[in-house]
């Protein structure tokens, strides 16, 4: 997990990755290695994925989910 942030009855968890073309490796990421686990406890769990890219040195790529 590369940043989470909490408010009030939400949770936000990102997780960035650097590539080449969009692969959704890191929402993926997320998942496998469930970083949502130790915040249960709030009601609204939110996992975001963003892909950066070397060449444009910027967003190609995101997906989210609310678990």
């Amino acid at each position: 997990m590369d940043l989470s942030v909490k408010l009030e009855d939400k949770v936000f968890i990102f997780e960035f990755k650097l590539t080449e073309k969009a692969t959704g490796k890191s929402l993926k990421q997320i998942k496998e290695k469930r970083y949502w686990e130790k915040f249960q406890d709030f009601k609204n769990i939110y996992l975001i994925g963003i892909e950066f890219s070397r060449e444009k040195r910027n967003i190609i790529g995101y997906e989210w989910e609310r678990i």
